[in-house]
């Protein structure tokens, strides 16, 4: 498995697949060119089904130049490699074809190249594709911590390359200002659904309930202030992805200023998020467009859940039981936002995957953490399951909440 760096990506919402990783692909292509006339790309599958919705029409225009762009979207033709697939041309002043890229958004930012099973890196690139956890399945990692005497994030330590703390604390700063950006945010949402921001006025009526209600009312707060900063193409941090990077700022920021958790225990928790995120994204996908919600929404609880776990004091078992139950509850999810925009159900399915994290953390805390299904177990399951899934509830706005007309409410 890669370094868990990967999983962390700052930058701007509201999609990890359809912004930043068309973003970053059209920034290269267009440093490969720069003396091309004109370009033109073709939007495959997912891409071309929910580009404009999820701004990243938006994105190629302004990175690869709007005078001298034409975008053209193929909804229907999925690329055998993945369903977010991309082909770039550069032309000259008299249309000579001078080359041309097909690449996919795989999910997470990420990118990778027809021909490629490696994600694609930039010169100068701060991840790297070298192999540093030789283990790769949770049954695998556990009974090495058993042996060893270690917790999960000290597997992490263990592996990773010196400064990835330092990383770490860099993007759980980002977290916090994502969180306290949304709560300072008032107003619409961009896109036809007229939506208006909720983070604000969720964390002021929550401050008047006590105990289990506030701890609720304040995760959903959280939670919406990310989601809704994401959506609104505000900074983030993936975890796993863009659309649902609120997650894990959402019970992260509450155990720290509501449970007084040092930022120390706190980076700990987001090493093991990590490694729970690398084993779904080696062995399955985390991919919305690939398998479905379940791999954006069920893996970010899946992260939380594990790290608010450990951060509770859990053992090895009882956080892979957090882990692997914050994944279970939300097999099948199908991923068909309204409109192609990240409004909803994303942000709503943000805010409870929160709060169900929080409460599998507290279940698997009451249990020995023994249990019939593994982790291990509910990944080839999820990753069956996506591939089950029909193609129009892959983030094609075919089925579903996609086929809703905002118009007609």
């Amino acid at each position: 498995m890669k370094s868990i760096c990967q999983i962390y990506k700052i930058g701007n919402g509201p999609s990890s697949s359809h912004t930043m990783g068309p973003m970053r692909a059209a920034h290269i292509f267009r440093r490969r060119y720069p003396e091309a006339d004109a370009y033109r790309v073709n939007l495959y599958g997912s891409l071309g089904a929910t580009g404009k919705g999820h701004l990243t029409n938006e994105t190629l225009l302004h990175e690869l130049g709007e005078e001298r762009t034409t975008l053209f979207e193929y909804p229907e033709i999925f690329l055998p490699e993945h369903p977010n697939g991309m082909l770039f041309q550069a032309f000259d002043a008299d249309g000579k074809l001078l080359g041309e890229w097909t690449v996919f958004s795989i999910g997470g930012g990420d990118i990778r190249q027809k021909g490629s099973d490696e994600i694609y890196l930039e010169e100068g690139s701060p991840y790297s594709n070298e192999d540093i956890y030789e283990l790769s399945t949770m049954n695998d990692i556990l009974h090495w911590c058993h042996k060893n005497g270690r917790t999960l994030w000290e597997y992490v330590d263990l592996h990773e390359k010196p400064g990835y703390m330092d990383y770490l604390a860099h993007v759980w700063d980002c977290m916090k200002q994502s969180v306290e950006n949304g709560l300072n945010n008032e107003g619409m949402l961009p896109g036809g659904l007229h939506l208006q921001r909720k983070a604000a006025q969720y964390n002021i009526k929550a401050q008047g309930y006590d105990r289990s209600l506030r701890t609720r009312g304040l995760i959903f707060s959280y939670a919406l202030a990310v989601a809704e900063e994401n959506a609104g193409g505000g900074a983030i941090v993936t975890a796993p992805t863009c659309g649902s990077a609120a997650v894990m700022p959402a019970v992260l920021y509450h155990c720290h200023k509501n449970y007084n958790i040092i930022e120390q225990r706190i980076l700990k928790g987001l090493a093991t998020a990590g490694l729970i995120a690398n084993i779904v994204k080696t062995n399955a996908s985390i991919s919305g467009a690939e398998v479905g919600c379940q791999g954006e929404i069920g893996v970010a609880c899946s992260m939380a859940s594990a790290a608010a776990n450990q951060i509770f004091g859990g053992t090895i078992y009882q956080t892979e039981y957090a882990a692997e139950m914050g994944l279970e509850h939300h097999l099948g999810l199908t991923c068909d936002p309204m409109c192609g925009l990240v409004q909803i159900p994303c942000i709503e399915r943000c805010a409870f995957a929160a709060v169900r994290a929080f409460d599998t953390n507290v279940y698997a805390a009451l249990s020995d953490g023994r249990h019939r299904v593994s982790f291990d177990e509910v990944v080839k399951v999820m990753k069956q399951t996506g591939h089950d899934l029909p193609a129009l509830y892959k983030e094609t706005s075919k089925g579903g909440l996609a086929l809703m007309n905002p118009a007609e409410d």
